[in-house]
């Protein structure tokens, strides 16, 4: 929770300094316009993690089973800690750094410097320094999302929408499918084989590539621009 609070209160002096903003200008209001727009966000990457799990389930002849150990208060506190942890990286990668940039150097520039930036921010979080594939991959599958909600901050002028894509692939993916560093929590993949090098490529294509590509496609085509937002390839 303190770093949330010292996210927020960096994010907000940040605003005030360069913009002469404050912390609203990262479009909490209106509350019920940006509240659709974060669950919008979240029930999309929901259901796209949802997709790329059970695929990755049929790719291994695995099932997913209910976990029994599971209690209502520990899929709260997991809650919880993918809400900071996801919060926590919005208003870093997707917050007034990248309010300010876009209004100094133009939402292209600013929405490449974002991806760039998350895809080498996950190299250090997944503690994969070194293994060169592995940066590789996570480089592009990271950035790509990256790029996606980044634009989605371009198009709305608010952080809501890339926090619900966020928020709602975590909890999908830490929580609800038990892949995060909580362990085992809601759902487990039982009698699951090793994935060949072919399957582990399809499941890789899905869940890296192919789930930022919708994400993309969503923001391009469904997402209005808001007034005042720069489309991507011109300056503003």
């Amino acid at each position: 929770m303190i770093g949330i609070l010292v996210a927020i209160a960096i994010s907000w002096l940040l605003l005030y300094f360069f913009e002469k903003q404050h912390i609203l200008a990262l479009g909490l209001l209106p509350v019920t316009k940006r509240i659709r727009q974060f669950l919008t966000g979240f029930l999309i990457t929901g259901l796209l993690c949802i997709m790329a799990q059970y695929l990755e389930a049929f790719l291994r002849s695995g099932i997913w089973v209910l976990n029994e150990n599971i209690s209502g208060a520990t899929i709260a506190r997991s809650f919880w800690w993918d809400v900071r942890s996801v919060l926590t990286e919005e208003l870093i990668f997707r917050g007034a750094l990248l309010y300010i940039l876009i209004r100094r150097i133009g939402t292209a520039k600013s929405i490449l410097i974002s991806a760039i930036a998350f895809g080498i921010y996950h190299w250090f979080s997944f503690g994969i320094l070194g293994n060169i594939v592995a940066m590789i991959l996570i480089f592009i599958g990271t950035g790509l999302m990256g790029y996606a909600w980044a634009w989605a901050f371009a198009k709305t002028r608010s952080i809501m929408l890339p926090f619900g894509f966020h928020l709602g692939w975590n909890f999908f993916y830490n929580t609800v499918f038990s892949k995060g560093p909580l362990g085992e929590l809601l759902l487990v993949l039982q009698r699951a084989e090793e994935l060949t090098d072919t399957t582990s490529l399809l499941n890789f294509l899905t869940g890296m590539i192919l789930v930022p590509i919708l994400v993309l496609l969503y923001v391009k085509y469904f997402v209005k621009a808001e007034a005042q937002a720069v489309p991507v390839g011109e300056d503003g």
